[in-house]
């Protein structure tokens, strides 16, 4: 008799309960991705290799808007599967053993486009001239079909093929590039494990350049237009990487790329091992640092150091807000602790209505939780002192580097880190709603460098 049975539609994650699914792990995506930018027509292939959690009868991917003409699970011909709104569901000619590792490949085209969200449009999106992939939380199912949760990071192989005039930029390192009749194909492979959010592709007519700094090579794409500009705003790029560096721990990879849109964009966004913005975020003037410093300290905080569930958005964006002001600080501008005090005094004015460990889906990128998140940090360093404080963030960055984590794996690990008794500072700010007191600057606060 058969224990067989179906994988959940979901994780069990409140933000977001209908993405993710149950009863596997994915281990790798092999993506081949054939694109025409006129038309914005893909006709793509998936492989993916999962190991079943529990013995499957059927499992199910995450999947937005495009057909699926067939699958199969390894290489079976006899495969079924059916096509929900936002579900593939795939059933395989025999159930799949708890702990076997399997492949399933799926065909499927369409023109992709941006899902709605309570957040505005995610996923993949036409540019005036080219596509940007801005997935956080819940676009990656709008390019390819997945395990869409940050708690299930993979491997990736991204295949892309595009008019030869385009620039394609995507996640991991180029291994290979190569034309013919017209069109160019780039094959990108990251071997780290990465979230489905992070994972991305970028097109457009794009210039290139490489730099080298100390601790990580540096790549840009870019309009031909605007290389004055992001010169100048992306000047003390190699200085900021290697601060952090020294900061956080080693920068997490090998490359650090960034890509400027030749559109406008609302917000940068971060990728893994890169990060996107628009051309109204490179002035010239610098006008743009401190979003520079965010999203890189993100490839540290919410890139390699990942969130097990979206409730602990805090995680990445608290740190990533408090290494804005450690930049500027660093930087010989104002102060992190002039910064810090600044916005306490700025969030005193708001409504204390957000819990920092459980903000709440419809809240979890309100900008108060970035700078409660931020000053939560700052008081854990007012009350430990730079030299524990700084230790802490080194060794959380190595103890965790690419795994997954929540807000009680960073209390306890900061208590024992430390050695101090943090419960009362960290039930304050983490767990209570009105906002906490800074403490007074008790201890030496100075740049690192």
């Amino acid at each position: 008799m058969t224990s067989a049975s179906a994988g959940s539609r979901g994780v069990g994650d409140d933000y977001l309960p209908h993405s993710g699914n149950g009863g596997y792990g994915v281990d790798a995506y092999d993506l081949d991705l054939r694109y025409r930018v006129a038309t914005n027509r893909l006709d793509a292939r998936a492989v993916i290799t999962a190991t079943a959690t529990q013995e499957l009868s059927s499992f199910s991917l995450d999947l937005v808007r495009l057909k699926v003409s067939t699958v199969s699970v390894d290489g079976g011909r006899r495969t079924r599967f059916r096509q929900a709104a936002s579900k593939l569901v795939v059933t395989p000619e025999q159930p799949i053993p708890a702990g076997a590792t399997f492949t399933v490949a799926v065909d499927y085209a369409g023109s992709p486009a941006p899902r709605r969200s309570a957040w505005g449009l995610v996923g993949w999106e036409e540019l005036t001239d080219g596509v940007i992939v801005a997935a956080q939380p819940s676009g990656a199912p709008t390019w390819f079909p997945c395990n869409d949760h940050p708690s299930d990071r993979a491997r990736y192989r991204i295949r892309v093929s595009a008019e030869q005039p385009y620039t394609v930029v995507a996640t991991g390192e180029l291994v290979d590039r190569t034309v013919s009749s017209g069109r160019a194909t780039w094959t990108y492979e990251c071997d780290v494990p990465t979230a489905t959010y992070l994972a991305t592709v970028q097109i457009g007519r794009y210039a290139v350049a490489d730099q080298q700094a100390a601790d990580a090579a540096i790549g840009f794409a870019y309009p031909a237009e605007l290389e004055q500009r992001l010169s100048a705003d992306f000047a003390r790029l190699p200085d900021m990487v290697g601060y952090f560096s020294e900061a956080y721990g080693p920068y997490p990879f090998d490359r650090y790329t960034v890509v400027v849109t030749a559109d406008d964009l609302e917000i940068p966004l971060e990728a893994q091992a890169s990060a996107i913005f628009g051309a109204n975020h490179v002035d010239g003037e610098g006008g743009s640092e401190r979003l520079i410093a965010h999203e890189l300290a993100h490839q540290w905080f919410g890139n390699s150091v990942g969130l097990a569930a979206w409730k602990h958005i805090w995680l990445n964006e608290g740190f990533a807000c408090y290494a804005e002001w450690l930049w500027s600080e660093a930087a010989g501008k104002e102060h992190a602790d002039t910064l810090a005090r600044r916005y306490h005094a700025a969030l005193a004015r708001l409504p204390q209505d957000i819990l920092l460990s459980d903000p709440g889906a419809a809240s979890m990128f309100d900008d108060r939780v970035y700078k409660r998140g931020a000053l939560a940090l700052h008081a854990l360093r007012l009350t430990v002192g730079d030299e524990r404080f700084f230790a802490l963030l080194r060794a959380w960055t190595a103890s965790y580097r690419f795994a997954t984590v929540t807000t009680d794996d960073f209390r306890s690990f900061a208590a024992e880190t430390t050695g101090a008794d943090l419960d009362a500072l960290f039930d304050s700010w983490l767990d209570d709603l009105p906002l906490p007191a800074l403490p007074a600057t008790g201890v030496t606060v100075r740049s690192r460098r």
